[in-house]
């Protein structure tokens, strides 16, 4: 049994067996009455998130000052987040529980389905025995998991007081899902958006805009940061390092400085925390399908969707409540950072302001 998740699918590409089309393909389907999705119902949305720092072997290295390069202790972080999720990011508890108010929000789509994906096995030729699950994260408001630590983040800065959030984005998945955060909790949002992907993809522009929020293309001339860089390059088309560089610098800088802050979509502990909704779900939608998986797999690039999928089901392997599972990241051949990069401290962002 092969698991993995599954956000916006690009349908632009059809994948082909031994050169047929893929409706071809799918032209014997699944055996008549077998079930294909595995709902479950609102009472079934988790009520903890859990933390696999809790059932890590090791510690993981900490997060370094960036003036200092000396470990970052939670008054480094506060700038930048509320005290809530600093706690969180640090935290070595096993199950965090989730607010309900957060819960109400994230039942409007979750539970998400759990599908098998039946016409593909057949398409790929899989032997009988060979079944493949996905689960589905497209049906959020925003299409995609980022939602699931957008809702929260947002949450716990109105708590504390926030008054603005700032943040970046690249394609736009991420500052289309804390836009709408924001709409729920009626937060001021402001993204920073990569140049090429602003001008390649007006629809995210007019998604976050609809929600409430703010969007510049980055580089902007809103900050330092953006101007210097336009200054050198006035057809730079943006990266997201320049777009956390600005977003950062846009929180830490001007007379509102001391009730904004800036919200990340990946990388953090929290982040990653927030999207295991995602692997809990599926362990209990798995029980109803009668089965347990072998393979689980996900995409990784800043590991949240990864992180999502798996780290509920790796946590289980870890206690040693269950074995034999084998946990697949996949990463993109362009930018191989697992497979091929140097394991390292380093920046996040263009302008070194960020921790490494």
């Amino acid at each position: 049994t092969v698991l993995m998740m599954i956000t916006q699918p690009d349908r632009s590409r059809s994948p082909r067996e031994s050169g047929r089309p893929l409706a071809e393909a799918f032209a014997a389907t699944a055996a008549p009455g077998m079930a294909r999705k595995f709902i479950v119902g609102e009472s079934q949305v988790p009520t903890s998130w859990y933390n696999i720092q809790a059932d890590l072997p090791v510690p993981l290295p900490p997060p370094l000052h960036p003036g200092e390069l000396r470990p970052c202790g939670p008054e480094d972080f506060a700038p930048l987040f509320p005290m809530a999720l600093i706690g969180q990011e640090v935290s070595t508890e096993r199950y965090v529980a989730i607010p309900e108010e957060v819960r109400e929000v994230l039942s409007i789509w979750r539970p998400t389905p759990l599908v098998r994906a039946s016409r593909w096995e057949k398409a790929l030729g899989l032997p009988p025995g060979i079944k493949i699950f996905y689960k589905y994260e497209g049906t959020s408001p925003s299409g995609s998991h980022k939602t699931n630590t957008a809702v929260p983040q947002v949450f716990y800065n109105k708590q504390a007081g926030t008054e603005k959030i700032t943040t970046e984005t690249g394609a736009g998945q991420w500052g289309s899902a804390l836009s709408w955060a924001g709409l729920q909790f009626n937060m001021p949002i402001e993204v920073y958006q990569v140049k090429v992907s602003y001008e390649q993809k007006p629809y995210r522009k007019a998604f976050i805009e609809t929600c409430g929020a703010t969007i510049y293309p980055s580089p902007s001339d809103k900050t330092a940061t953006g101007r210097d860089i336009l200054k050198k390059d006035p057809g730079c088309p943006g990266s997201l390092g320049i777009a956390i560089s600005e977003a950062i610098e846009a929180c830490n800088s001007g007379p509102a400085a001391a009730t904004t802050k800036y919200a990340l979509g990946s990388v953090l502990s929290h982040v990653l925390m927030h999207q295991t909704v995602i692997g809990l779900e599926a362990i209990e939608q798995l029980k109803v399908a009668g089965e347990s998986p072998d393979v689980v797999v996900g995409c990784a690039g800043g590991g949240s969707n990864f992180a999502g999928i798996a780290a509920p089901l790796l946590g289980k392997q870890l206690r040693g409540e269950a074995s034999g599972m084998r946990f697949v990241a996949i990463e993109p051949s362009s930018c191989p950072s697992l497979t091929k990069g140097v394991y390292a401290y380093d920046f996040g962002d263009t302008a070194k302001m960020t921790p490494l």
